[in-house]
């Protein structure tokens, strides 16, 4: 994998450039983090460890770009997993590389592959629904992995929501036969067409968090104002420290 360059922030590595460096052919696992898995990782130490070894953690969210720009000085770009999916999806089409989809029911699995079919032809593709609860046993862990291993995958898409996806992808990431680990959580439904992803006007304005929480406000108000909250005290409360920091070394 080629050099790419990444930005300290808080206690994690996150990409401050574009996902052009990522190829299909070598090991590496990419998570993504916003406010909302921030603020879950701080009281899941697990879930925090399997963020923190990311090969790539891209910045999903308008508060880690903002976060970033006021802590840092450092101006990034929001890369959602939405944009990953679609530059991997390029990439094997050009290739005539596989992927395989794990995660999501058997019914979105399907629009999924009749998309792919009709889009991304060249692509070999393969799916698997696991059973929905909340933890997995080890009989449901090596379907899993027997059904991703049987396919050979250049490149795996978890689909099971944060942060369960991430946790499963880095306890088992080296009993999987796939080069990309991508855990993409929404992006399922975003490609199925069974929930829409905002438009791409409201994705530049940095408003794509707003649109979905009017979309599902049920779902999306404790992820955007609940966990919203604490994400902003922490930026005030580093900030402060930052100031505060540098005004005693200069005293000194």
């Amino acid at each position: 994998m080629a050099p790419f360059e990444t930005i300290k922030l808080f206690d994690y590595s996150i990409l401050a450039s574009d996902i052009g460096f990522l190829q299909t052919k070598s090991k590496c696992v990419v998570n993504t983090i916003n406010q909302y898995s921030y603020i879950m990782a701080e009281k899941d130490p697990e879930f925090k460890k399997a963020l923190m070894d990311s090969d790539v953690l891209l910045p999903d969210g308008i508060g880690i770009v903002i976060a970033a720009k006021v802590l840092k000085n450092k101006k990034i770009k929001k890369v959602a997993g939405d944009d990953l999916h679609h530059y991997l999806l390029q990439k094997l089409e050009s290739e005539g590389g596989r992927c395989f989809y794990l995660g999501s029911s058997g019914k979105t699995l399907g629009e999924i592959e009749k998309r792919l079919t009709r889009e991304f032809p060249s692509i070999k593709s393969g799916f698997y629904s696991p059973p929905y609860k909340p933890i997995f046993d080890e009989a449901d862990n090596l379907q899993m992995l027997s059904a991703v291993n049987s396919f050979a995958p250049d490149v795996l898409f978890v689909g099971m929501t944060a942060p369960k996806q991430e946790k499963w992808s880095y306890m088992l990431k080296d009993k999987l036969d796939t080069n990309v680990i991508c855990s993409i959580g929404a992006v399922f439904d975003f490609y199925a067409g069974t929930i829409k992803r905002p438009r791409k006007i409201w994705i530049k304005l940095g408003l794509e968090w707003f649109i979905r929480l009017t979309n599902e406000p049920t779902r999306m108000s404790k992820r955007y104002l609940y966990y919203g909250v604490p994400f902003i005290y922490m930026i005030i409360k580093n900030k402060t420290h930052n100031i505060f920091h540098k005004a005693a070394s200069d005293m000194n």
